[in-house]
């Protein structure tokens, strides 16, 4: 794994969210997005090398719906940049890690995505992610 990529963080509505974040970052959002195969919006934020991407469903029934429903509003997920994400998900399955899908897909900023099941990573949902050139 190369780095630390982003952190994402499950909202129930981006209007309310994005102005919150700019505040408390004080930066702008720089990119907002919707990802349709996930049923999910996405706004980002970038403080120095640090990314924050918010979530938001259209779709109550989404994974990110649900996560809310179930959790509340708060921390979804940490992403890993990979150099291969292929390769890096075969060595994790073969390191005993559930991966929750063995073929990455394509995720928000422009990049290919895998997650690992959190159960076997101390309650956090792990993102796999590697840019597509």
């Amino acid at each position: 794994m190369l780095r630390a990529e982003h952190i994402g963080i499950a909202v129930k509505d981006l209007s309310i969210s994005i102005p919150l974040f700019e505040k408390l970052l004080n930066t702008p959002c720089y990119k907002m997005e919707s990802v349709e195969s996930e049923k999910v919006n996405t706004a980002f934020f970038q403080k120095g090398e640090t990314k924050i991407e918010l979530l938001e469903s259209p779709d109550e029934n989404s994974v990110i719906a649900k996560f809310i429903e179930r959790k509340g509003e708060g921390m979804h997920h940490i992403a890993f940049e990979v150099e291969n994400i292929e390769k890096e998900i075969k060595r994790l399955m073969a390191e005993g890690f559930q991966v929750l899908n063995e073929v990455p897909r394509k995720g928000a900023d422009n990049k290919l995505v895998c997650f690992l099941h959190p159960k076997g990573t101390n309650g956090v949902l792990i993102e796999l992610c590697q840019g597509i050139q």
